[in-house]
């Protein structure tokens, strides 16, 4: 079987959730890195028509959106399984992964951009009334994160799912914001958190040295 080629860029927690899988599960992959701006060239929306990162190459067959591709990757590379069979356990994993797509994201692409990745890439000021009307949300976002996570091991229970492996690096990047730490800190998401980053997974797929030194 080919090898796995990952479009994307680096900092992005979207690409390192698709490369922490791959690492989870053994296989050979290629990142195929992207500049900042380079996935709405030409070349780079003939294959992701709306621009955003990462999409896949495999064996010919081409995919993108975060979800399709983390569920693909799990059932191509069936070892070990990242999807729990129960439906109420599946459910629970669906959920969190939703959260994070429509909540956890929304909030990440303000703050974390305005705090870490503009100062880091782009040399900008942070826009602190942008970050004022963002702030708001991280309690809710964190405080429902907190409920479901509960007593267990993992987002979705017993199980490491792809909900754990979705939510972490959005989450590491908000952990390094004064905002996302004080949400969290003391809290079972944060040592969640803290084992989770831990995995070989997540060390291998560190987000690049100047977003972390931004941080």
């Amino acid at each position: 079987m080919s090898e796995v080629v990952v479009h994307g860029i680096l900092g992005s927690p979207y690409v390192r959730s698709v490369r922490a899988i791959l690492e989870e599960k053994g296989q050979h992959y290629r990142v195929q890195a992207m500049k900042p701006g380079e996935h709405k060239s030409a070349a780079y929306l003939a294959l992701h028509p709306f621009g955003r990162v990462p999409m896949i190459e495999h064996d010919g067959f081409k995919l993108y959106e975060t979800q399709a591709i983390l569920r693909y990757l799990d059932a191509v590379f069936p070892e070990p399984a990242l999807q729990p069979r129960d439906a109420k356990t599946a459910a629970r994993m669906n959920q969190v992964m939703g959260i994070n797509d429509w909540y956890l994201f929304d909030i990440g692409r303000v703050i974390v951009l305005q705090r870490i990745v503009g100062p880091a890439i782009f040399g900008q000021t942070p826009d602190e009334t942008a970050i004022a009307q963002a702030a708001p949300k991280v309690p809710t976002c964190i405080g429902e994160l907190n409920r479901l996570l509960g007593a267990g091991p993992f987002l979705a229970g017993e199980q490491f799912s792809l909900a754990d492996l979705l939510v972490a690096p959005q989450l590491d990047y908000l952990f390094m914001t004064p905002e996302g730490r004080s949400a969290m800190q003391g809290t079972p998401l944060e040592a969640w958190l803290k084992r989770i980053i831990a995995r070989p997974s997540m060390q291998a797929t560190l987000p690049p040295e100047p977003l972390r030194r931004a941080a």
